[in-house]
């Protein structure tokens, strides 16, 4: 299973400062020294942490998948089709969320989002859609031409008890439908050292996508070791017997 190692957070850091440091750049050389099988960057529309100069120079130094986070807008997709990330993953976002807090409203946006993919796999980059545990959301996904889907693990990652169980149950059923459908499916957000392992077990998950948790436990032990201690969690589970 891939882990994804998102590095917004360092550079929310360093826009702190609006300094040079901490470098996402230099962040993410060091956590695929650390077993990382991919960067992810969210490029907002008001780069408020990662910004232009850090996609460029991704581009030009990571050596496995480059999965660009975007909003789907004229800008962003003039942007990624000159960079050509590996990956793109289209998300909601809102300019005063702290965090993206939930899945594309497909629903809403199924006409517009048909041909805005279009236009990206036309260049032979693959999509993926950031979405809610939502079997709806899954089969509009196929639809509208999406090669992956990335489940929302928000919900889960924030209840607890049976509201946990509940939650990881929709988990499940989201990805089993998206296999079903013939996607590929990744999942992500608000996934921490305590409770990776249960989503880590769900057969079938190509790969999950991290960055809060792991930059935070990087502050005090360093991010290749951070990610070296996440990439064997994600390993040891999804290796289980015990798989979901």
């Amino acid at each position: 299973m891939l882990l994804g190692v998102n590095v917004d957070h360092v550079a929310t850091l360093r826009e702190a400062r609006k300094t040079f440091e901490p470098d996402p750049v230099m962040a993410s050389t060091l956590a695929i020294l650390g077993g990382a099988d991919g960067i992810t960057l969210h490029l907002r529309e008001d780069r408020r942490h990662v910004n232009d100069r850090d996609l460029r120079l991704l581009r030009e130094v990571v050596p496995c998948e480059l999965n660009l986070e975007m909003a789907a807008t004229e800008e962003m997709l003039n942007i990624a089709l000159n960079i050509k990330p590996d990956l793109i993953t289209l998300v909601p976002e809102k300019r005063h969320e702290l965090t993206t807090e939930g899945g594309l409203d497909l629903i809403r946006q199924k006409g517009y989002l048909r041909t805005y993919i279009s236009k990206i796999k036309d260049t032979g980059i693959p999509v993926s859609l950031f979405i809610n545990p939502e079997i709806p959301d899954i089969e509009i996904s196929s639809e509208v031409g999406a090669d992956m889907v990335e489940i929302h693990t928000g919900l889960y990652a924030n209840a607890k008890g049976t509201a946990q169980l509940e939650e990881l149950h929709r988990v499940i059923r989201a990805v089993q439908e998206g296999l079903k459908v013939g996607l590929q499916v990744n999942a992500g957000h608000g996934l921490t050292y305590y409770n990776v392992s249960k989503v880590a077990a769900i057969k079938g998950l190509r790969g999950l996508y991290i960055g809060h948790s792991i930059i935070s436990r990087a502050v005090l032990v360093g991010i290749e070791r951070a990610v070296r201690e996440m990439k064997e969690l994600i390993f040891i589970h999804s290796r289980s017997e015990k798989r979901l």
